[in-house]
């Protein structure tokens, strides 16, 4: 065989051949072999990626589901504590709601009780009325058939001081106040008022049912020494006023009260003998006929 230069070299012989094929299967197989782990290696590799990816996607999807728990308690909490404090309220407009009944019952009490002390009063004042129109009764001009106490009229006309409209004015003025206490049942009060009355306007009309009306009111309370003194007052500085018969027929109605039946059977009489067309001698004459009898 000749080169390309000229020269003559040997033919390859089928050993050098095959010597050749084997130096290149074995550089083959080393390749291969050295390879091999690398592909291996790669294959190992994306396995524990998608072992740790996945480890990962149930993890984020655990820690999902815990947070989606962890909201709802603390809704249900947040429900919970409106409830609560509802129920709170709730139970609290109760407890104020069961104060106010209670209070309400009190005061409906209460006003059993006035209401109950009033009517009480007014069947004793019309049981010792009804008893002393057996003897001798307490006088008044034109009593209410109630049994109640007459309240004193304010239209006799007024007194010499009364000289201009003005004074008139307060006049009435000063003796309807002292009339709304003792309509009031206010006694004490009435009686203050009639005697401030009596003091500021002493040459009024009025002056002797001022008098009349303190020992009515006196009367009323009970302390029949005052009241016999002041009708008896009324009869000494007024002893012309219209006003003087009741005030007999008052001092008779004491007397009476008093247990005195002989001191009020000749009251009754007097008032008969010195004004007989009064409307005082026709209920002295009444009385006076349920006495003897």
């Amino acid at each position: 065989m000749t080169s390309r230069h000229g020269r003559r070299t040997a033919a390859p012989t089928s050993s050098t051949r095959v010597n050749r094929r084997s130096t290149a299967a074995l550089a083959l197989a080393a390749v291969l072999a050295a390879a091999a782990p690398a592909a291996r290696a790669g294959l190992f590799d994306d396995d524990e990626a998608r072992r740790r990816i996945e480890a990962l996607r149930q993890e984020l999807s655990q820690q999902g589901r815990d947070n989606e728990a962890r909201i709802a308690r603390l809704e249900e909490s947040i429900r919970n504590i409106g409830v609560i404090e509802l129920v709170r309220q709730i139970e609290q407009l109760n407890a104020e709601l069961a104060r106010l009944r209670g209070q309400l019952e009190v005061v409906a009490n209460d006003n059993q009780q006035i209401q109950k002390r009033q009517r009480d009063f007014y069947l004793d004042l019309d049981s010792r009325l009804k008893r002393l129109e057996g003897t001798a009764g307490v006088p008044t001009a034109g009593a209410p058939t109630s049994g109640a106490t007459e309240v004193p009229a304010a239209s006799s006309g007024f007194g010499p001081r009364a000289a201009t409209k003005e004074d008139q004015a307060r006049e009435m003025k000063a003796y309807d106040a002292a009339s709304n206490l003792f309509r009031r049942n206010d006694f004490p009060s009435a009686i203050d008022a009639f005697r401030a009355f009596v003091k500021e306007y002493p040459g009024s009309a009025l002056a002797a049912n001022a008098g009349y009306w303190i020992g009515i009111s006196y009367a009323n309370m009970r302390d029949y020494r005052n009241a016999l003194a002041a009708q008896e007052d009324l009869l000494t500085k007024y002893p012309q006023s219209p006003k003087a018969p009741d005030a007999l027929l008052a001092i008779a109605a004491i007397q009476a009260e008093q247990g005195d039946s002989g001191s009020a059977r000749n009251t009754l009489e007097d008032i008969i003998a010195r004004y007989p067309g009064s409307e005082a001698a026709l209920k002295a004459r009444s009385r006076l006929a349920a006495v003897r009898r």
